[in-house]
């Protein structure tokens, strides 16, 4: 009796327990956001018309094949930058969790040498040290990016482009364009005019 009691009990705790192990539900995934379309918007600080430039994925599918608008700034003009991703697809929320993962995601720039008279140079992409304006920062102080400032130079046209990269528990003061995944990519024509 004893011996059937027990095979009993055995029964009943290995059911229990295969019933609270259900594999029939998925793994939750970490899939990076796919983004499409970014909108650039130059904010002349002392009042005047936003400049807006867009960028959007021709293919709407693999956020490879970005077509930006050409930027068109006025010469000897302090600018705030603000950077909006995927401007249309509100229910997504990029912008938003770039934000609130600020601590994991880094913003570059590069853009051609006399195009701003602050900061000056050619940007960060290539020397992470080089000035940039950031006026947003992570938990830790870090630069994020979506939100910069500019001055122009002089009439002069050329490029500019930000890369922003994906770096979860390697951000740092040091780190730069060869540390974490690149989430973004994207090289506008800029014309600085009279």
């Amino acid at each position: 009796m004893r011996s059937l009691t027990t095979i009993f009990a055995l029964f009943c705790s290995t059911f229990i327990f295969t019933a609270c192990n259900d594999d029939s539900f998925p793994e939750a995934e970490n899939e990076e956001e796919l983004i499409t379309a970014v909108t650039l918007t130059f904010t002349p600080t002392d009042g005047g018309i936003a400049v807006i430039a867009n960028a959007s994925d021709t293919s709407a599918e693999d956020g490879n094949t970005i077509v930006a608008e050409k930027i068109v700034l006025e010469a000897n003009t302090n600018y705030e930058l603000s950077i909006e991703l995927d401007p249309a697809a509100t229910e997504t929320g990029i912008t938003e969790q770039i934000i609130e993962e600020a601590d994991e995601h880094l913003l570059l720039f590069a853009w051609t040498e006399g195009l701003f008279s602050d900061p000056e140079g050619d940007g960060n992409i290539d020397e992470r040290d080089d000035p940039v304006n950031y006026g947003d920062f992570d938990a830790n102080g870090l630069p994020l990016g979506l939100e910069t400032t500019w001055t122009t130079g002089e009439p002069a046209s050329g490029t500019f482009r930000f890369v922003l990269k994906h770096q979860p528990d390697i951000k740092s003061a040091t780190s730069g364009i060869n540390d974490g995944a690149t989430d973004l990519d994207v090289i506008w024509d800029i014309e600085i005019t009279e």
